[in-house]
């Protein structure tokens, strides 16, 4: 690459971040994290302690673990349903403790800390219970699939309570290995306000990764009945790093960091280059986590080499969330979300999020550039990209609609989960039986009569279409796993001024101040390789568009288009596009960069820059969405806008284009 062209993308890289970092939105973070501790108070199983602030729920599940001789009471259900699942428990405690460990400064500063300490607490207490020799693990409460076949709120149920345990008979690594992490990563958090408490959660963290190392095998392969809910697709060689590394920060005992140098390879850290971190793959954890020991320079000569192999993984999956590795992108919709699955998407939003946090604090504190395959990012990108996950989960979206419940006006309220959809027992304490639960509460097309604020719920879907329906549970069930990356993010972003409420309603559009060097670097990039589509030569790109739903807002009827750009060509890349847009109502567009009359990227306006005797507010000339530069043969994107009132198309037309020949650098 030549140095002005290294100079133009270095500036192109900071308009990005500087329009993102500058967003007119200012939402209130500190209500959004505040909100997520309440979340936990709501999915506590056991006897609730006075303080309880949830105080729609009731005590529940009383007798866990009695009829076969254990004390199994206390935890928390996972999701919307009454089981006890300890895999995603223990991973919801390790997320929790890392933003704790990470971000405690700012929680406490939200006064918040105490929340956080007990949220941590309820979690650890109850594996403390579970661990009851030191290779033996009780590892689920209930039954799922019996559980699934009632609606009924955690006070009433009459599910089997029978519990299921790994030994070294029915080994379960993975469930250990996680377990084992969770205690060494909360007795970080809660060191300071009870260090005795904190020795012990290290005792049983050494005991469990003893037990998962020395006895391996699945845990769902002992525990069967996880298989239908949370299968480890992973298998426990990440769970086996990710403990020890965790152990290594509990204790700083070289042991265990040894151990994760001298097996990265055979347990794949140093090999798998992945694109999710969730409850079941650790694998980008891991990695982001021997980088920290490796960029705060707590490596020895002998463990460096290693760890920068865990490095160059954790790099991988960064570069693709920022969609800079070579093809290998995390991919987002049109309004911006990342997106890799259609059942609760938002986990792995709030989780590859949470790692771009961690690591941009990383780089800052270390002096250093994020390396990817297509340039450099520094650590005020990775922190642009992870606020704009936040701030679409909490209303900068196509949907106007935030993801967190309880947080703002426009929020789902027919939740996929029993205790908040039927009326709480201190109402009506009426016994609500399994399949009476269905009829009367489960089939309501009616909002949930306990709001469960601070829950995180799936999301919408690959072109952010969400339906608030109960039944819908890929995208209105939420997950403790959810929430837990999700606050250390929002406590990070209390970090800084400029992201904290400024008192403004809140807006659709994203206000960008663009430097004099975007000026003068994008326009000479794009006026010197574009020119405009020949008379009489037929365009290789199509335009398709189509209504793909409409909702109301402030009683005024919504309506989304959904267009798809295609290359109908089958050699040639197009590059430089620009299409000029007419009748774009209010400018409500996701998926597109606004472009100047001469084509120079400019940011989003609210005065109409196209020539058209249209006055809308959104008419003017627009090019591809900042992650995207080119569409290779028969490649399409796609991009969104609103209309609202009459729902009357906008009129979409190509201005201009550029096409290079096959292998082309140009």
């Amino acid at each position: 690459m030549s140095r002005r062209n290294a100079s133009i993308c270095a500036c192109l890289g900071a308009v990005l971040v500087a329009a993102l970092l500058e967003s007119a939105l200012a939402f209130d973070y500190s209500d959004a994290l505040g909100k997520t501790f309440l979340y936990y108070e709501a999915q506590r199983s056991g006897r609730l302690p006075p303080s309880q602030r949830a105080s729609w729920r009731g005590d529940s599940a009383l007798d866990d673990g009695k009829s076969q001789g254990v004390d199994l009471v206390g935890g928390y259900y996972d999701a919307g349903d009454n089981v006890k699942f300890g895999l995603p428990m223990a991973f919801t405690i390790t997320m929790l403790s890392w933003s704790a460990i990470e971000y405690g400064k700012q929680i406490d500063g939200a006064g918040q800390m105490g929340f956080a300490k007990e949220a941590i607490k309820w979690g650890t207490d109850y594996f403390l219970k579970a661990h009851t020799a030191p290779f033996e693990l009780w590892g689920q409460v209930g039954d799922g699939l019996n559980d699934h076949g009632c609606w009924q709120r955690p006070e009433d149920m009459t599910t089997s309570r029978r519990a299921y345990k790994i030994d070294t008979s029915n080994p379960g690594s993975d469930l250990a290995g996680e377990t084992a992490a969770a205690m060494a990563a909360a007795s970080i958090a809660l060191r300071s306000s009870d260090p005795t408490y904190s020795d012990l959660l290290v005792e049983h963290s050494k005991q469990l990764f003893e037990f998962a190392d020395k006895y391996r095998g699945k845990y769902d392969s002992s525990i069967r009945l996880a298989q239908n809910f949370y299968t480890s697709k992973s298998g426990y060689a990440d769970e086996l790093l990710w403990a020890s590394l965790w152990l290594y920060e509990a204790t700083g005992d070289e042991q265990y960091l040894d151990y994760a140098v001298d097996n990265g390879g055979a347990l794949g850290g140093t090999i798998w280059g992945l694109m999710e971190f969730s409850w079941d793959v650790k694998y980008p954890g891991v990695q982001v986590l021997a980088s920290k020991i490796l960029m705060q320079g707590r490596a020895s000569p002998r463990h460096i080499p290693t760890l920068e192999l865990f490095q160059s993984k954790a790099q991988f999956f960064l570069c693709a969330a920022l969609q800079k590795n070579n093809g290998f992108h995390l991919p987002r919709t049109p309004g911006g979300l990342m997106y890799v699955r259609s059942w609760n998407n938002m986990q792995y939003v709030v989780t590859a999020s949470f790692l771009l946090t961690v690591y941009s604090d990383y780089l800052a504190s270390s002096r250093q550039q994020l390396q990817c395959p297509r340039l450099s990012s520094d650590s005020s990108e990775l922190l642009a990209l992870a606020k704009s996950q936040v701030d679409y989960i909490l209303g900068d979206n196509p949907r106007a609609t935030s993801y967190l419940i309880g947080f703002g006006q426009n929020y789902p309220r027919q939740v996929h989960h029993r205790a908040s959809s039927i009326v709480s027992i201190k109402v009506d304490n009426a016994f609500v039986s399994c399949r009476g639960g269905y009829s009367s509460w489960y089939l309501r097309k009616m909002s949930d009569p306990n709001v469960l604020i601070g829950a995180l719920v799936g999301g919408p879907d690959l072109y952010d279409n969400f339906a608030d329906e109960r039944y819908n549970f890929e995208q209105t069930e939420p997950a403790t796993y959810n929430t837990g990356p999700l606050i250390g993010i929002l406590a990070r972003l209390l970090q800084d001024h400029r992201y904290q409420q400024s008192g403004r309603n809140l807006s659709l559009f994203l206000t960008a101040r663009v430097s004099e060097c975007s000026r003068t670097y994008v326009f000479s990039l794009v006026s010197q390789s574009s020119r405009p589509q020949r008379r009489g030569v037929k365009s290789v790109l199509s335009i398709r568009q189509r209504l793909v739903g409409s909702w109301t807002l402030e009683g005024q009827v919504q309506y989304k288009y959904e267009v798809t750009v295609k290359n109908t060509s089958r050699r040639r890349t197009v590059k430089a596009i620009v299409l000029q847009i007419n009748r774009l109502q209010e400018g409500q567009y996701w998926g597109l960069t606004r472009t100047s009359s001469s084509g120079s990227s400019t940011s989003r306006s609210t005065s109409s820059t196209s020539s058209s005797s249209s006055s809308d507010a959104g008419d003017g000339s627009f090019t591809f969405p900042h992650w995207r530069s080119s569409l290779n043969p028969l490649e399409s994107f796609v991009f969104v806008y609103i209309n609202a009132a009459s729902g009357e198309r906008a009129k979409i037309r190509v201005a201009s284009y550029r096409t290079t020949a096959p292998g082309s650098s140009v």
